[in-house]
């Protein structure tokens, strides 16, 4: 493979200037994940610890095998949707190793307005659900939860997607081989109950764990009857006379030990069916990547010169770099993994979807997994480029895109407009992972393209009803429009939509990469069969 081009100026004033906007980028990025790791209010946790409860981080930290990661899917899901809910929406959700077996981890945080289920929550906890299933990892629920916040009954209840899906999925996986293993660690009412009651195996903690469908106020209201939590649906009833539970454990402690007891016991280990290399770092410093990117999202950055911070060795064998020069495609590894990397640079034309065409095909026969790497504001338009097909040839790119049966990953690391979004592999086609810089920004066109839109739109109705406006009376109605559009692509506003599974760190990406490559080496291969590719 050929050595890509490192020489860049590291001590230029527009490179040290880039440098320092990204930093304090970054800052805000550990300061958001830094309150999503808290959890619930200094009360909420203080009574934790007074019960001898381990906090749901904490129980997470006991479940792990020491020294193992833990990717976190979501972590800013919810972030100022709701009062008095911080960022994460009472639940933690994330890939991690429990006696040598990846596996999801799912854990209610009842520190959190009791760890009820918001929308928010339940979008989560199905996306977690959703990657479990595409990669055949046990799914471990450390449970704690009022159930439904009814307050958000509409985002809860009705639809696909919500409350009724984790059940389904549960089901589903289990039937499939999956295993469904759940810890009861404090009382769980409704749906918190129904969780563990659909689990393959069930754990309950004795005088802390609870479960019933309806709580002893409930109870009470329905038939009079006067009961207690625990002879309700307390440890002991569960794993001694109704059997819903099969384990009963003596502390939170004691639980995690036999749920790790249990996944030792789960079978084999997949094995990874890539043959990986020994990891290389780039010859070019990663954190350079700081200086590339431009302080102003109109200024381009040069994506070849980020490639060559990403990939080992900086090592990249490029596929046609004669041919559709603003889309690079060509092959490289990332922590011994080996990838197909599609990445913009500059706006896509007829040729770089041809050419992406063949690529993707290339690495389906190939079963090469995919990374495509997002910075475009769209397709070409004019009338030259509809007159030389970029419809047609832009469905080519996004047909194969879509069909496409291996690994794919999207990274958006700058701009992601529109039908460029969407052929980048955007969320609707289902990438294994979505993951953006925190500079990153996706919506349907860019703020200016947006608010002169609309602009020529308002235009036009004053010219149909003869009559006018200012150039004050325009910008002032450009600029709601644009800060509109640049509130909703922001990086956050997709993570606290649950638009993207994480923010990262550009220095995070190489161990993101493998962390999600290894999962995805594990699982059959599977053909691919292209849709029609109009001609």
């Amino acid at each position: 493979m050929a050595i890509m081009k490192l020489d860049i100026s590291t001590t230029s004033d527009e490179f040290q200037r880039n440098r320092q906007a990204y930093e304090a980028r970054i800052a805000d990025l550990q300061a958001r994940r830094a309150a999503a790791t808290i959890g619930g209010p200094e009360r909420a946790r203080r009574l934790h610890k007074e019960r001898k409860q381990l906090l749901p981080r904490e129980r997470i930290t006991a479940l792990l095998d020491p020294g193992s990661p833990f990717l976190e899917f979501c972590q800013l899901a919810g972030e100022g949707l709701h009062d008095g809910v911080p960022p994460g929406g009472s639940i933690i959700t994330g890939v991690g190793i429990v006696s040598g077996r990846a596996c999801m981890i799912i854990a209610n945080d009842a520190t959190v307005k009791g760890g009820t289920y918001y929308g928010i929550t339940c979008k989560k906890h199905v996306r977690a659900q959703r990657f479990a299933w595409q990669h055949r990892l046990p799914c471990i629920t450390l449970v704690q939860s009022g159930g439904a916040n009814l307050p958000d009954q509409p985002n809860i209840f009705p639809d696909e997607g919500q409350f009724g899906s984790i059940f389904y999925n549960q089901i589903r996986m289990s039937a499939e081989g999956i295993p469904q293993i759940a810890v009861v660690h404090g009382p769980s009412t409704a749906g918190g109950a129904y969780i563990p009651a659909l689990c393959d195996e069930t754990v309950i903690v004795r005088n802390q764990g609870a479960m019933f469908l309806g709580g002893p106020q409930l109870v009470y209201a329905a038939t009079k009857e006067e009961v207690g939590v625990e002879a309700l649906g307390g440890g002991e009833m569960h794993s001694r006379i109704s059997g819903v539970t099969d384990h009963l454990a003596e502390s939170d402690s004691h639980a995690i030990a036999i749920t790790r007891d249990i996944v030792a016991r789960l079978g084999d280990v997949p094995e990874q069916k890539w043959s990986i290399s020994s990891p290389l770092p780039p010859r070019a410093d990663p954190a350079e990547i700081y200086g590339l990117i431009s302080a102003d999202p109109k200024v381009p950055t040069n994506n070849r010169d980020v490639i060559a911070r990403i990939v080992d060795d900086s090592e990249f064998h490029e596929f046609k770099p004669l041919y559709g020069e603003t889309l690079i495609t060509g092959f490289g590894r990332i922590m011994g993994f080996e990838i197909g990397i599609l990445c913009n640079n500059g706006v896509l034309f007829s040729e770089c979807a041809l050419k992406a065409t063949h690529f993707i095909d290339l690495c389906c026969k190939r079963k090469i997994p995919l990374l495509f790497m997002a910075d475009v504001t769209g397709f070409m338009v004019g009338r030259e480029a509809e007159e030389g097909g970029i419809a047609k040839n832009g469905a080519k790119m996004i047909t194969a895109m879509a069909s496409a049966n291996v690994p794919k990953y999207t990274l958006i690391i700058g701009n992601a407009y529109g039908a460029g979004y969407l052929s980048m592999c955007g969320r609707a086609f289902r990438p294994n992972a979505m993951m953006m810089w925190p500079n990153g920004r996706s919506a349907i066109m860019g703020p200016d393209q947006a608010a002169n839109t609309l602009a020529m739109v308002k235009d036009e109705t004053h010219k149909r009803e003869g009559t006018s406006w200012t150039e004050s009376e325009r910008e002032a109605y450009r600029a709601p429009v644009r800060e509109e559009f640049e509130g909703f692509a922001n990086a956050y506003n997709f993570a606290r939509n649950t638009w993207c599974d994480m923010v990262i760190d550009p220095l995070e990406t190489r161990n993101v990469m493998a962390l999600l490559l290894d999962l995805a080496g594990r699982l059959p291969q599977k053909h691919t069969d292209f849709g029609v590719l109009r001609m």
